[in-house]
C-alpha cells in the first residue's frame, strides 16, 4: 500500500511538470514569435531591450523548461541529486520572484519615469524619418508611426517630445503620424513641416 501511494505521488509529481514543461514550451513559442514577428520594437527601449515582450517570454520560457524538466526526470528516475537541484531552484525562484516584485512595488514612480525618459531618448536620438526599415525589421520611425496612428497619441507623455529632436534639430516639428486632415476625404495632411499652406505644425 505505501509503496503504490508512493508510486502515485511520483506520477503526479511527473505529470504535474509535463503540464509545466509545455506551458514554458508554449512561452518559449510566444517568445520566437514574438521575436520574428514585432523585430525592433526593442529598439524603442535601447538601453533596457532586455525589458521587451519577447525577451521576458523567452527568459520565462527557458528557466521554466530547464525547472520542469529537472523536476519530471528526478522523480521518473528517482534521482535524489535532481530533486535536491529542482527544489534548490523553486525556491530560489520564488525568493527572486518576491524581491523583484517588492522592489518593483516601492519604485513603481521612478520605473514609470525611467521607462518614459528612455523612450524618449529613443524618440531624440533613433527616430530617422527617411528610414524606413523593412517589414521584417521595421525601423524606430516605422514602429512609432505605427503605434501613434493606432493609438491616436503623440509622443511618449505630450506631443512636445517631438521638438527638437535630431532628425529636424532645432526645430518645433512633430511628424505626420501625429497629425490629422486639414479637410475631409482629400488626403491633404497637417505635417510638422511648416513649409508650407498644406504642411503646418499641427503640434502648436
Amino acid at each position: 500500500m505505501g509503496n503504490a501511494g508512493y508510486t502515485c505521488i511520483r506520477r503526479t509529481f511527473c505529470w504535474l511538470n509535463i503540464t509545466l514543461w509545455l506551458c514554458s514550451c508554449a512561452f518559449l513559442g510566444a517568445g520566437v514569435w514574438l521575436r520574428l514577428s514585432y523585430e525592433g520594437y526593442a529598439t524603442l527601449l535601447p538601453h533596457h531591450a532586455v525589458l521587451s515582450a519577447d525577451s521576458m517570454f523567452l527568459g520565462i520560457g527557458v528557466v521554466g523548461f530547464v525547472i520542469s524538466f529537472l523536476g519530471c526526470c528526478g522523480a521518473w528516475v528517482q534521482s535524489k541529486c535532481l530533486l535536491v537541484l529542482y527544489f534548490m531552484l523553486i525556491v530560489l525562484l520564488f525568493v527572486s520572484e518576491f524581491l523583484i516584485g517588492s522592489i518593483a512595488f516601492i519604485f513603481r514612480g521612478g520605473f514609470g519615469r525611467t521607462l518614459a525618459n528612455e523612450l524618449r531618448f529613443g524618440i531624440e536620438n533613433y527616430y530617422n524619418v527617411s528610414d524606413r526599415g523593412s517589414i521584417i525589421a521595421p525601423s524606430v520611425a516605422a514602429i512609432w508611426d505605427n503605434i501613434q496612428i493606432s493609438f491616436e497619441c503623440c509622443g511618449v507623455s505630450t506631443y512636445e517630445d517631438w521638438y527638437d529632436v535630431q532628425s529636424w534639430s532645432g526645430k518645433r516639428w512633430v511628424p505626420e503620424s501625429c497629425c490629422k486632415s486639414i479637410y475631409e476625404n482629400r488626403g491633404i495632411l497637417t505635417e510638422g513641416s511648416g513649409d508650407s499652406m498644406t504642411k503646418i505644425d499641427c503640434g502648436r
